[in-house]
């Protein structure tokens, strides 16, 4: 049975990629977790202990299907954090996974994603299930076992199974395959 009380995480707004040759979607990642950090690049706790965690999630899962994006939330020091810097500051750092800017939103400090996912500031960590949905978010760096821990039952978790049939299929079946009926 579905959890009633789960949250369908936001898309992401996002102005610039960085580590992808294309834009990620959390729809187009369905079905995959995902384990999505933000930071700043002049965030001291993101420098000494977020991003080396991050790095620590990719060696140890990186044989999974877990996804690892980096959100630059920019909400202080725009003028210091540009992309142009962002870009120098990932390949300085060595940073792998896929990297989107947070799209600033015009109206106030507050860039887009950061307001919809209730981020309080960097670093931040959301974890998505397969399914879409948020089920876990922390403010801070969490210890690593914990991290870990959450992520590997994620993993676990049963891969959502979705199944269309033609709309000619009688009793559910159709080009020799049978779908189970609804419980």
């Amino acid at each position: 049975m579905p959890n009633e009380t789960a949250i369908k995480a936001p898309e992401l707004a996002v102005s610039q990629w960085f580590n992808t040759e294309t834009p990620l979607t959390l729809e187009g990642l369905r079905g995959r977790v995902i384990y999505l950090h933000s930071f700043q690049l002049l965030c001291p706790g993101c420098v000494a202990e977020s991003l080396p965690q991050v790095r620590r999630i990719e060696r140890l899962f990186g044989h999974t299907d877990l996804q690892v994006i980096g959100l630059h939330t920019v909400f202080e020091h725009h003028e210091a954090m540009t992309p142009v810097t962002l870009k120098a500051f990932i390949h300085e750092y060595r940073l792998t996974s896929p990297i989107g800017v947070d799209l600033a939103d015009g109206q106030s400090d507050i860039p887009v994603t950061m307001r919809r996912y209730g981020l309080r500031g960097t670093p931040s960590s959301v974890l998505i299930g397969r399914d879409g949905t948020i089920l876990h978010h922390a403010f801070g760096v969490e210890d690593d076992m914990a991290v870990g821990a959450r992520i590997a039952m994620a993993l676990a978790a049963p891969i959502p199974v979705t199944a269309t049939l033609p709309a000619d299929a009688e009793d559910g079946c159709a080009g020799g395959r049978c779908a189970l009926p609804d419980l």
